[in-house]
């Protein structure tokens, strides 16, 4: 099973962080396009996770979303991460989001994503708040560890249920594979735009469970420039120390080159499904449950 999903968030961002510079929007609608183009003319159709506030400040691109087809996903109402927050505020923040997707698009929102997969072994408790909001997939878990998230402890890397004092979500983990004996991911983000094109495809053999995740700025092949602190520690929230920001400069822009055609030629080689469409395709009473208490 191989499922297709994108992280949106971009033009809200740019407009949060650096003010809505004009030649960044410039390059996020090109890509976004470039990306919608290539969809369909493959004939596929992915799961876009986005944010909340796009919905309000930035609805065409919602809409364009939608109208191909695709499905429409929740990615928090303003990015903020999860292990963050307290249990009220996630509440509303998820409210807020899937009310403004929702409206815009006239389409309930069946599935999240949390920003940095930012549900943790330390608030597990966001499983049962994202259920009483009316999410039925939730792909946040990463099951390795990671900045700013990451569950190392979690017992699954499959689809699976998971149970939060009764409160069920369907699950999507994030997929790894081993590596004399390490357990690495190689689908996603940097992890992809870093690892050869042979590799993921080798990769992709040898596994019977591979969930993609990409970002518009993931296939900019413009280089990233270093933070401010001030941006750093407002988006990240973390100290904006020149070693956190330089850490984070060379991980945004390692194997930037081509990383849009080697995803074009993934998209070409495999039959990928959302997640929804994912989840039709399972048996759900023959997977694990994980139980969070």
């Amino acid at each position: 099973m191989d499922i297709l999903t994108f992280d949106v968030e971009e033009w809200y961002m740019e407009k949060i962080l650096r003010g809505g510079r004009e030649f960044k929007y410039q390059q996020f609608d090109e890509t976004f396009a470039q990306l919608m183009d290539k969809l369909d003319m493959i004939g596929l159709k992915a799961t876009f996770f986005c944010v909340g506030q796009l919905a309000i400040e930035f609805p065409d691109v919602v809409k364009t979303i939608a109208s191909k087809g695709h499905e429409i996903g929740c990615h928090s109402n303003i990015h903020s991460f999860l292990n963050k927050m307290d249990e009220q505020t996630l509440r509303q923040d998820t409210t807020e989001a899937i009310k403004a997707l929702e409206d815009l698009t006239g389409k309930k929102v069946k599935s999240y994503r949390a920003p940095a997969f930012s549900i943790t072994e330390s608030n597990k408790w966001a499983i049962g708040v994202l259920a009483d909001c009316g999410i039925e997939h939730d792909a946040s878990i990463f099951p390795i560890s990671r900045d700013f998230g990451g569950y190392p402890s979690f017992p699954c890397d499959k689809p699976c249920k998971i149970d939060y004092q009764g409160s069920i979500i369907k699950e999507f983990p994030v997929s790894v594979t081993s590596f004399f004996g390490k357990q690495f991911v190689y689908s996603g983000g940097g992890y992809f735009r870093i690892i050869p094109y042979w590799s993921v495809k080798r990769i992709f053999k040898k596994e019977d469970y591979n969930i993609c995740y990409f970002h518009l700025s993931d296939l900019l092949k413009i280089r990233v420039k270093l933070m401010n602190k001030q941006a750093y520690e407002s988006y990240f929230k973390e100290p904006g120390t020149i070693k956190n920001r330089l850490v984070r400069f060379a991980k945004s822009n390692l194997g930037r080159g081509d990383a849009f055609g080697k995803l074009i030629k993934l998209m070409s080689d495999y039959e990928f499904v959302n997640i929804s469409e994912a989840s039709n395709q399972i048996d759900w009473n023959k997977v694990e449950t994980v139980y969070f208490k």
